[in-house]
This record gives C-alpha cells, sequence and structure tokens, in this order.
C-alpha cells in the first residue's frame, strides 16, 4: 500500500540555495519538501509518494518546466503545481495557461524573491488529496463525481463574497459570489479543486444553487441594497439557456430594490462563442441583466467584437495586477485596458489585489474597481453582513 503525505511538497529547481530556502518556508507552513534536481527522479516518485504540492522551477537551464507540465498531466497528477519563475512574465503566462489547459490546478506563480506572505497567499485552501484520478469515459473521476452529487443533493455547497472596491469613492461597491464546498471529510474546497470533476448538468445544478443562495442571503441584508452589483460567473453554455433567464427573474423578484446582477464569462469563452457577440448578449441586456469579461487580457480579443458586446464590466487578470509595481510590461497592459474601458463606458475591475500599494497605481492608470485578499478575502454571508454595517456605519 503506498504512503500518503497529505502535507508534503515536491521541489523541483536546479539551484540548491533556493530549493533550501523554499523547503524552510514551506516547513514553517507545516509542509514536509522534498528536493529533487531530476525531472525523472520526480516523476517515478510522484504517484508513490503523492505530494500535496510541486513546486517547479521555471527558468533556462536543465529543467523544461513546460515539459513536466506536461508530464504531471499525463500522470494524472491531482495536486497543485506553482511555478517558482526565474523568466520574464511573458514566458510565465504562457507556461500557467499550458498547465491550465492541460486540466492541472495551477496557482498564481511566484518570482523566485518572494516573502513568506506571499508564499503562504498562494497555498491559501489547499487540503489533502484524493487517493488516485481515475477517468471514465466521460474524463469524471467515479468518486469525486459520486461526491458532487450528494454534496448537491444535501446542500453541502455554499455561497462566499469578496467585496469589490470602487476606487474613486473608497467604498463596497459590489460583491462577487463565489462558491466553496464544505466537504465533510476535507473539509472547505475551493472551485479548482472540483469544478473541472463536475458534468455540465451538475454544474447547471451548481448554478442555480448559487442563485438561490445569493437570493436567501440577500434578502436578509439591508445593507445589500447600497450595492452597485452582484456577480455570478456562469459557463457560455448556461448563458444560452432559457432556465437561466428564468432563475434571474426569480432572483431579481425576491429582492427588494436589488442591484444590478452581473454574469462573468471568461474573455476566451465570450470572444470564441458567435452567440455572445449576437442574441444571446442583447437578450441579457433586454432583460436587464449586465455582462462582465473575467480574465481580460489573457486571451486574444478582437476590439471589434468586444465593441459590439453589451458588456458592462471587464475584469483585469490577476497575472497582470499581482506584479504591477515591478514589471512595466504589465504596467503597460493595466493602463491599455483601463483607457479601453473609459473609451467603451465600461467599469474596469483589477482582480487579485494583493497589497493595497497596488491601489495608487490602479487608481492613476484609470482603472475603476479593485477586487484582492488585500482589500477583503471571500467571506460568508454573515461576515459580509457586518462588514457592510460596519463600511456604512
Amino acid at each position: 500500500m503506498t504512503s500518503t503525505h497529505p502535507n508534503e511538497a515536491a521541489v523541483l529547481d536546479s539551484d540548491q540555495d533556493v530549493a533550501a530556502s523554499l523547503s524552510l518556508q514551506l516547513h514553517t507552513l507545516g509542509i514536509r519538501a522534498r528536493y529533487y534536481q531530476s525531472r525523472q527522479r520526480l516523476l517515478e516518485e510522484l504517484d508513490r509518494r503523492r505530494p500535496q504540492l510541486v513546486v517547479l522551477a521555471l527558468e533556462p537551464g536543465r529543467i523544461d518546466g513546460i515539459a513536466v507540465l506536461r508530464d504531471l498531466a499525463r500522470l494524472g497528477y491531482v495536486g497543485a503545481v506553482l511555478l517558482l519563475s526565474g523568466v520574464e512574465r511573458k514566458v510565465v503566462r504562457i507556461a500557467e495557461r499550458v498547465g491550465r489547459t492541460l486540466g492541472l490546478l495551477m496557482l498564481d506563480s511566484l518570482p523566485k524573491a518572494f516573502r513568506l506572505a506571499e508564499l503562504r497567499q498562494r497555498l491559501d485552501g489547499l487540503h489533502p488529496l484524493p487517493r488516485k484520478r481515475c477517468r471514465t469515459e466521460a474524463g469524471v473521476a467515479p468518486r469525486i463525481g459520486e461526491e458532487i452529487e450528494r454534496a448537491l443533493t444535501q446542500g453541502e455547497f455554499l455561497v462566499y463574497y469578496q467585496p469589490q472596491l470602487e476606487l474613486a469613492g473608497q467604498r463596497i461597491s459590489g460583491v462577487e459570489a463565489l462558491v466553496r464546498w464544505r466537504h465533510p471529510r476535507r473539509g472547505l474546497l475551493v472551485p479548482g479543486q472540483f469544478l473541472g470533476a463536475m458534468t455540465p448538468e451538475q454544474y447547471r445544478r451548481l448554478t442555480r444553487c448559487m442563485l438561490m443562495g445569493v437570493m436567501a442571503d440577500a434578502v436578509l441584508w439591508p445593507a445589500l441594497q447600497g450595492l452597485d452589483s452582484i456577480s455570478v460567473n456562469v459557463t457560455p453554455e448556461e448563458l444560452m439557456s432559457e432556465e437561466l433567464l428564468l432563475m434571474m427573474e426569480e432572483l431579481r423578484a425576491g429582492l427588494a430594490k436589488a442591484p444590478p446582477l452581473v454574469l462573468e464569462v471568461t474573455e476566451t469563452a465570450a470572444m470564441d462563442d458567435e452567440l455572445l457577440g449576437g442574441e444571446v448578449a442583447a437578450r441579457l441586456h433586454l432583460h436587464g441583466l449586465e455582462l462582465a469579461i473575467d480574465d481580460f487580457g489573457v486571451g486574444f480579443s478582437s476590439l471589434a467584437r468586444l465593441q459590439m458586446l453589451p458588456v458592462s464590466e471587464l475584469k483585469l487578470d490577476r497575472s497582470f495586477v499581482s506584479h504591477l509595481q515591478e514589471e512595466p510590461l504589465d504596467a503597460a497592459i493595466v493602463e491599455a485596458v483601463a483607457l479601453l474601458g473609459r473609451r467603451l463606458g465600461i467599469r474596469v475591475v483589477a482582480e487579485g489585489v494583493e497589497s493595497l500599494g497596488t491601489l495608487e497605481a490602479l487608481a492613476r492608470y484609470g482603472c475603476t474597481h479593485a477586487q484582492g485578499y488585500a482589500l477583503a478575502p471571500p467571506m460568508p454571508a454573515a461576515a459580509l453582513a457586518g462588514l457592510l454595517t460596519r463600511r456604512a456605519g
């Protein structure tokens, strides 16, 4: 029987000094680290040791980090991957995109020089792993598929809310509804740990659970009526569903003086789906619903198509925001998107704000709103109600 190490990390790096420093910081966070200089040795031990985390150096040299990502996906690795970067951000973004496309749980990367607080923030929410990924023909792990079915039936999915700050007025202007799974054995799980295992039908039911949860929470909060928006993430398939419009009408009817409901869809999905540029987006607008493009900047949008969409919000991907003050290229992209937003008359929300020092630069570049752990983490309804009440007072 193979051993399980839910608090173990595997570190693949050719620089022993960096690996030693990282191992010490991981130990401070309660995670044992095993150091590998050989890609082959790591892959040989991956299934036997089952580390919760793989920290992979991305740098010129003997280790091809992108090839390792493909190896991890081929072997069905279900843990998290953290890139430790010694190369320019363009290359890091490509590697992150490759990992996500392969189905890996990619954490936000770290530069080679980083603080313990940054490492802790990246690892927030990690939990022990399931024993093994066994895929069916549909590509869904049978065990977790059964657990998701039970969770949907028994109400284990929770709605958490992350506030958005309006930079001009320094007020909480909106919230994004985010799902969490209160797993009976593994604790509180974040979306990256289960969304990929859901079938389209389960995801549809989850969306309904989220909307009903928002409605149940919102009627309890007088302070919520002062918000400008409530955002909910949906898939392109759901945007084309008649049921979604009915659910949204039901949600709006249950909220007195409800703030606008914003449906978030990723940039890649929005630009790839022709219907979003036509009938679907127009119908949403006619039903009083707003559309936001999430993770903006990581795809390759046609600006002509963007102009045609009735979009109310662009959400700048966190990869541009987290290194805004160190990377001139990131600052240029943020400024360009903010200018685009102003010209089109739509909000520009900077996601992934991890430092309050970033806010001044975001406002200077023209971003209208910000969201991230430095401002407030995702929180349950009761905590949000308390925060809104304190801010109102």
